[in-house]
């Protein structure tokens, strides 16, 4: 199987190479018959357990795990990407070259880096980086653009092709959200997002609209306990423009919605709700790009849940991000795919939008990459 992969691999990077000027990420929404046979190829040439791990999102820097254990989470084939969270640029940077070897040496999907790069995080996130304004104190689409752009030079430099931006919440200054948001006028948060999100996927860079169906106007923090949308989906204007305007990410909230007939999730936090995920930001509002959980790990609104990954999985996110054990959630899912056809074409459908949007993103190795490892 390395092998047939490999020759995938090499294909796709020849392909990835003569169709650059046509294939760019703000094309991931036309239909490409061309690209999708690619998909399908690479696809077909995983068994279960490797696909199910381009959904499983693992975490690294100084509040992640071990570099030692997402490396041999990586040699072992059992992630689809890693979110960095606090630590200083080489540091970042170093890691992610260790883990490009891994997947090139091993004959593996590339792996998909992302990172919290939203305006107030950014040098938290990327210790070292130039001091930016809070994202609170922008208050122009020229601002934000010139910011996403700073941002994004740094991301590439390192190897990231994900951010975990922009907040999209409408906030006056939420427990959680403080001075990530672009404020509380909700045509001003709108504008400001679309402009980041478009800036940020220009240059090649997956932007992730969060947290949805919104965070900004509740009282707590999900780091901390359970948190309550009580009645109206109050910030849900926010989002349909944002996916008109063509934003490739969302990321769930991890809120409960109760008082309200058409959205209550029965005590679940939004992410785990096949009613929010799938009925309603799949359905209603059509989105058909990449959703993605919070994190899994720390929050308290999702730790409580049992086996959280299969639940968030089973609810319709795409890629799990930071589940306590990686392992243990691929299993619960391959588990479930053997008694449930439904699910099973469900997560298919996931494992294909990542492998999709990693061509997009030229992620596969160069040719001449690719041609030395097939003549070892």
């Amino acid at each position: 199987m390395i092998r047939s992969l490999l020759a995938l691999l090499l294909t796709s990077a020849i392909f990835s190479s003569a169709n650059a000027q046509s294939n760019q990420l703000q094309d991931f929404y036309q239909y490409d018959p061309v690209i999708e046979h690619r998909v399908d190829e690479i696809f077909h040439a995983l068994n279960d357990t490797t696909r199910v791990a381009q959904m499983i999102v693992t975490s690294a820097g100084e509040l992640g795990k071990p570099d030692s254990i997402v490396l041999k989470l990586a040699k072992e084939n059992k992630i689809g990407g890693v979110v960095f969270l606090k630590g200083a640029k080489e540091n970042h940077k170093r890691l992610i070259d260790s883990l490009d070897a891994i997947s090139s040496l091993g004959a593996q999907i590339p792996l998909l880096f992302s990172i919290d790069a939203e305006p107030s995080l950014f040098n938290g996130r990327l210790q070292g980086t130039e001091s930016l304004m809070n994202t609170i104190d922008i208050k122009t689409t020229s601002e934000a653009d010139s910011v996403a752009r700073i941002i994004n030079k740094d991301l590439l430099e390192i190897g990231f092709r994900q951010n975990f931006a922009p907040v999209a919440d409408i906030s006056p200054g939420n427990e959680a959200i403080k001075n990530r948001s672009f404020g509380d006028n909700k045509e001003q948060v709108i504008a400001l997002s679309k402009q980041f999100i478009e800036t940020t996927q220009e240059q090649e860079i997956i932007a992730t609209a969060k947290h949805f169906p919104g965070h900004g106007l509740v009282k707590g923090d999900t780091h901390k306990k359970s948190v309550y949308i009580d009645g109206e989906l109050q910030e849900l204007d926010v989002y349909p423009p944002l996916i008109e305007a063509g934003v490739l990410s969302i990321m769930m909230a991890h809120i409960t919605i109760t008082n309200n007939p058409t959205y209550n999730t029965n005590d679940l936090p939004a992410s785990c709700s096949r009613n929010i995920v799938t009925d309603l930001l799949k359905g209603e509002l059509g989105f058909k790009g990449l959703v993605i959980t919070d994190a899994l790990n720390i929050m308290k609104a999702v730790t409580i849940i049992e086996n959280a990954p299969l639940v968030a999985s089973k609810a319709g996110n795409d890629m799990l991000l930071m589940p306590i054990d990686e392992t243990k959630a691929i299993n619960s899912i391959l588990a479930e795919m053997e008694i449930d056809s439904d699910y099973r074409r469900q997560v298919e459908q996931s494992v294909k939008k990542i492998i999709r949007l990693k061509v997009f993103l030229g992620l596969f190795p160069e040719e001449d990459e690719a041609t030395a490892v097939l003549d070892e």
